[in-house]
């Protein structure tokens, strides 16, 4: 989560009240003070709440949770006349862009500190470091529109941000601190990303680095805005924010003409919700006035639609409603948690651990025993990861997402040995050797159950160890088995064998495949085991076994 630093002076004169107020009240709108400081308050917020990641957006939300200026936000947005364009050649790259005009920006080292840590904020909870959406934020004075984004020859030299010597742009991936940390996000491509101006000055090398020509200081007024990325709908996220943030501060909006389309246009979304379902899933007798009044201290637009519903207006930098209930989870903020009535439940019962979460805690103490780190990767991934990477093909009874919100998050996973691999690609800048494993649920036929799996990298990673691994878990769940050859594609053949209990395959282990490695652009080998947890004595048989 985001630990937002909140500075009393700035919070004060933009919320309009004072700071023991804030301290006392923060903690309602879903937040944790980390700490307080003498002139500063550290709040850690949520990860679905990056529109709180700045003290402006701070202060919106409490102005209307304290009752100071209720209702929808509106942030008037003017044409620029400024235009972008994007090459074509940038479709398999980085293909999405927006960008919006700030002017009559009110710097000084405060506010730039600010804007700094809600760009790092927003790379983090809404750009996954940078790979789904970078931020670019320049002095639109030292620089002349239109402006190209551009897939620029690797070799094209500038003078990145806090330097003082041209670099091209492959030096910038070894020689500067951020190159070296977003390297992997465009290292394997043949041309590399570009903003430049109508004088063909560099603007910025996203997602690595912007360029010193357009640094941002406390004499600049007028803010040019780029985000990139690979998701357009990050991308978009990533602006309103941004946009409404300064706004805040006192700034104007223009839009862009992006290939066409004006962005940002800063406006809201509409939803229509039930009054019944929300009291009933709060818990409260409310009617629609009622909750009309609740939300809009939560700054949506709000109005009754009838006696039964009510008309929201969802502001266009909260991310986070997805649903109706996300709307009715506001209201019972703007009630307040304090106001429900503490009862105790109508049943009690005698507790005791479920079996899976007895086996999966066994399965942790014997992997942390062999030297293994457990990881958590994400539940949702896509069917490149986890066939075609891994040289298998894609199973029927994989259960995909109707509405999915990206291209890499597309199907809920049936196997955790692919996501360990993506793991190993994202940590590759780190030292080995890495030992790797996760335990958890993955999804067949709409049925959950539980899988292990273990990876491990290093210049000596062979049959061997994944063997070992093996035969040590299997013996401290008590799973008698016997090893077979195997012949899944994405071990190396002569180096795999399959985990047969009562003549079932239940598990792989061995060598990774060299043509998997390449896939997840691996450089040394990789011993790997996976197991299906429901072989384990003990596993519950799924509801309506006789």
């Amino acid at each position: 989560m985001a630990i937002i630093t909140l500075p009393y002076r700035y919070l004060e004169r933009l919320t309009e009240t004072d700071r023991q107020t804030i301290i006392d009240r923060v903690p309602m709108i879903g937040a944790d003070i980390e700490r307080i400081e003498e002139d500063h308050v550290d709040v850690e917020f949520f990860p679905d709440r990056p529109d709180l990641y700045s003290p402006e957006g701070v202060a919106r939300a409490m102005r209307g949770f304290l009752g100071i200026e209720e209702g929808l936000p509106v942030y008037g947005v003017c044409p620029s006349g400024i235009t972008f364009s994007v090459d074509p050649g940038l479709a398999g790259i980085r293909p999405h862009l927006a960008s919006a005009v700030i002017r009559n920006v009110d710097l000084d080292e405060e506010a730039i500190g600010s804007l700094m840590a809600l760009q790092e904020a927003l790379h983090w909870a809404v750009g996954r470091g940078r790979g789904k959406v970078a931020i670019g934020v320049h002095n639109l004075d030292a620089v002349t529109p239109p402006f190209r984004y551009i897939a620029s020859p690797r070799e094209r030299s500038f003078v990145p941000l806090d330097f003082e010597r041209e670099m091209t742009m492959e030096e910038i991936l070894t020689d500067h601190p951020k190159g070296r940390d977003y390297a992997r996000l465009v290292e394997n491509f043949d041309k590399f990303p570009l903003i430049v101006d109508a004088d063909d000055q560099v603007l910025s090398f996203p997602p690595i680095i912007n360029g010193e020509l357009t640094k941002v200081t406390t004499a600049t007024k007028n803010i040019l805005l780029d985000c990139t990325g690979t998701d357009k709908r990050a991308v978009m996220i990533a602006t309103n924010i941004i946009c409404t943030a300064l706004a805040e501060a006192g700034a104007t909006i223009e839009s862009v003409t992006v290939e066409g389309e004006e962005v940002p246009t800063l406006a809201p979304a509409e939803r229509v919700v039930a009054v019944a379902e929300c009291a009933s899933l709060l818990g409260l007798s409310l009617t629609a006035d009622e909750m009309v009044r609740l939300l809009r201290r939560m700054r949506f637009g709000a109005e009754p639609d009838g006696d039964s519903r009510v008309r929201v207006l969802v502001p266009c930098y909260r991310s986070d409603i997805l649903h109706d209930w996300d709307v009715f989870e506001d209201a019972a903020i703007a009630y307040g948690f304090e106001n429900f009535d503490a009862a105790l439940p109508a049943t009690s019962t005698v507790a005791k651990e479920h079996p899976t979460t007895t086996i999966a805690r066994a399965v942790r103490s014997v992997m942390v025993g062999q030297g293994y780190i457990e990881v958590m990767p994400f539940t949702l991934t896509n069917e490149r990861v986890l066939y075609a990477n891994m040289r298998r093909e894609p199973a029927p009874e994989t259960l995909h997402l109707l509405h999915p919100i990206s291209e890499e998050q597309t199907v809920v996973r049936t196997d955790l040995l692919p996501l360990l691999m993506e793991m190993l690609l994202a940590n590759k800048h780190r030292e080995l050797p890495q030992r790797l494993f996760t335990v958890g649920d993955v999804v067949e036929d709409c049925a959950t159950f539980q899988k292990v799996a273990t990876v491990s990298i290093h210049p000596s990673a062979d049959f061997s160890e994944a063997y070992a691994a093996a035969d040590v878990l299997c013996r401290e769940l008590t799973l008698p088995y016997t090893v077979v050859e195997s012949a899944d594609p994405a071990f190396l053949d002569g180096r795999r064998g399959d985990i047969v209990v009562d003549g079932r395959i239940v598990g792989v282990f061995g060598e990774i495949h060299p043509a998997v490695l390449r896939a997840f652009d691996l450089e040394h080998p990789v011993a790997a085991l996976a197991l299906d947890l429901r072989a384990v004595p003990g596993y519950p048989a799924p509801p309506g076994t006789p």
